[in-house]
This record gives structure tokens, sequence and C-alpha cells, in this order.
């Protein structure tokens, strides 16, 4: 599976940006996928997960209540709304899926997990 996300850019904050990941590939529905983001000098974090129906879904904690996780699996696409951003939301955002099908309710919370990294989109958020 390959991705590439988009729907980055500079925002104020309290604002919304909607990110997508677009994925390549007859078996996307197969695997879960993520958001993940990183900043300069920094470890690579999960900012959300989702299964592969989309029924189960994982969040940072930091995110919990703000951003949301979906997938169109018709349309290959996982999208991230992210809702009353903060400065530090700032970050470069990628998506990736699954290294292994797993089961249907899995959404795995570990950065070790995935691979088929996409280039990342930046969001900017300022104060």
């Amino acid at each position: 599976v390959q991705l590439q996300a988009s729907g980055g850019g500079l925002v104020q904050a309290g604002g919304s940006l909607r990110l997508s990941c677009s994925a390549s590939g007859r078996t996307f529905s197969m695997y879960a996928v993520g958001w993940f983001r990183q900043t300069p000098g920094k470890e690579r974090d999960v900012v959300a997960t989702s299964s592969r129906s989309g029924g189960v879904t994982y969040y940072a904690d930091s995110v919990k209540g703000r951003f949301t996780i979906s997938r169109d699996n018709v349309k290959n696409t996982v999208y991230l709304q992210m809702n009353s951003l903060k400065p530090e939301d700032t970050a470069v955002y990628y998506c990736a899926a699954a290294t292994s099908p797993g089961g249907p309710f899995w959404a795995p919370k570990e950065v070790s997990r995935f691979g088929s990294w996409g280039q990342g989109t930046l969001v900017t958020v300022s104060s």
C-alpha cells in the first residue's frame, strides 16, 4: 500500500483543518492505518489510528476530543479532521498503513507497527 498525505497549511489557533491520505493498492481495506506527526529533532509520534473497517480507533491523549480519524475504503482514503488546533499541534503529519493486515478490530498505537510511510504534509498553527 502506498500512501500520500495532503491538506496541511497555516491556520490560526482554534481553527480547523482536514488532512487527507490517498492510498494506492487493492488491499487498502485489509490494513489498519494511522496518522503521525513529527517536529524537528523529535521522534515521530502516533496521533490517531484506525482499524481496517474504521470501527475501532485510537487517539493520543493530546488530541482526544479534538481530532477525528476516519476512512473510506471505497475511495481508499483516510482523513484526519483537526479541530480546536493549538500551536503545539504544529508538525509534519504523516499517514501510514500497518505492516501486516492484523485483525478487524486492531488499531495499533505503536509507531513500529506501521510502514509504507507517505510523504508528510506540514501543519502550522499560529498563536
